[in-house]
């Protein structure tokens, strides 16, 4: 059968050749699968300046969905959300701000995860169990809506996914 190329982007396979690669690489569905992908990770400000450019999508405000979906050159976001962004943008900004002027960092940052982890660590070798809240769960910052994420990247809901009847115990 011979070797098969995954594309993650694609969430797909092909037998792995030069021109299947090549024809696949340079394909419109994996250019839109990957600028979809990367566009999950962009930052804040970069999201909200290409939002603020862009016209309202008239389908997206008349039936809440759009054919094109994340392909739309229209914005689908609302006044509300834009609001959300920029309010987001402008904490982001004031954070680097105070971290460049020396104040000190607030809590949730990595500095406080380490030290947590320091003293988690020393409590299992010494077999002294530490009490600790669970965080609430939170997305990272310039993620899409949970509405337009996948199920497998939502986040569960409380008290965790029900379990369907057939599978509960009886």
């Amino acid at each position: 059968m011979g070797k098969r190329y995954f594309c993650d982007y694609c969430d797909r396979s092909f037998q792995d050749n030069l021109h299947n690669r090549k024809k696949h690489l340079n394909g419109v569905q994996h250019l839109r699968a990957k600028r979809v992908w990367y566009d999950l990770f962009r930052d804040a400000a970069a999201i909200l300046q290409e939002e603020q450019t862009k016209k309202p999508c008239r389908k997206f405000l008349q039936t809440g969905q759009c054919d094109f979906g994340s392909n739309c050159r229209f914005s689908h976001m609302t006044e509300q959300d834009l609001e959300k962004l920029s309010a987001q943008v402008q904490g982001e900004q004031r954070l680097k701000e105070l971290q460049q002027e020396g104040a000190d960092v607030p809590p949730g940052t990595i500095e406080d995860w380490l030290e947590k982890r320091a003293k988690r660590l020393s409590a299992a070798q010494s077999n002294i169990a530490l009490p600790e809240k669970p965080a609430p769960f939170q997305y990272p910052p310039g993620w899409p809506p949970v509405q337009d994420l996948p199920p497998s990247l939502q986040a569960p809901p409380p008290g965790g996914w029900p379990i369907p009847p057939n599978l509960q115990w009886g």
